[in-house]
């Protein structure tokens, strides 16, 4: 398989994109640390798997990177949510999904687990979904609210899919959206940066791993 990005290219990848999309990303924010949250979007084995039929490649590139935010997050005892895209055996709660895709991702499977090397720690929450949006029928934003969090960064996969659709729900429930180029992942490069070029438009602030553990 052709993958779009790896470790090694990640940088220069994200130099590019960045400057594609430069002309719509001009709603910078500056990070409120302070009420922060750290949103680690469905970085499972199942999706994560060359073998699998729903493989993200572009997932690969961007683990060491979550692993640094991950690092600033937990010393400062800050919020670290992640999400599990899962479903039920049967898939009474798959609903259109069950037919959309390729293999099912079933809760409780060792594939449905976050991967080893940014699995969360015990205290930390872990969101299970059965829709793309991290906010759909969940306690995600129920938890947020009780944390008093305004400020949300976004990664994991995919980029146009789960972390897109999250973003935009953010957006409209009034969080303040950093979505990291170079801490999600797709596909492939196309989408990738549709979603950038979307975000930053009208739900996001595009920006990277190094601006946000600079706040730190």
């Amino acid at each position: 398989m052709n993958y779009y990005v790896n470790k090694e290219t990640l940088k220069d990848k994200t130099h590019e994109w960045l400057r594609k999309i430069a002309p719509f990303n001009t709603h910078r924010m500056e990070l409120n640390v302070s009420k922060s949250a750290l949103l680690v979007i469905d970085m499972q084995k199942f999706f994560l798997d060359p073998q699998s039929p729903t493989f993200t490649c572009g997932g690969l590139a961007i683990i060491d990177n979550i692993k640094l935010l991950l690092d600033c997050f937990r010393k400062e005892k800050l919020p670290v949510i992640y999400t599990r895209h899962v479903h039920d055996p049967e898939g009474i709660d798959a609903g259109i999904m069950k037919w959309w895709w390729e293999g099912m991702c079933v809760d409780e499977t060792p594939e449905s687990f976050v991967i080893d090397e940014i699995s969360p720690l015990p205290n930390e929450k872990v969101v299970k979904k059965h829709r793309y949006s991290a906010f759909y029928n969940t306690d995600l934003e129920v938890y947020l609210r009780g944390l008093k969090v305004e400020d949300l960064v976004i990664t994991g996969i995919m980029t146009n899919m789960c972390c897109e659709s999250t973003a935009r729900d953010a957006y409209f429930r009034d969080y303040r959206v950093f979505f990291l180029a170079d801490a999600t992942g797709s596909i492939n490069e196309e989408m990738h940066l549709a979603s950038l070029l979307n975000l930053s438009f009208g739900f996001a602030y595009i920006t990277t791993t190094e601006e946000i553990v600079a706040k730190f």
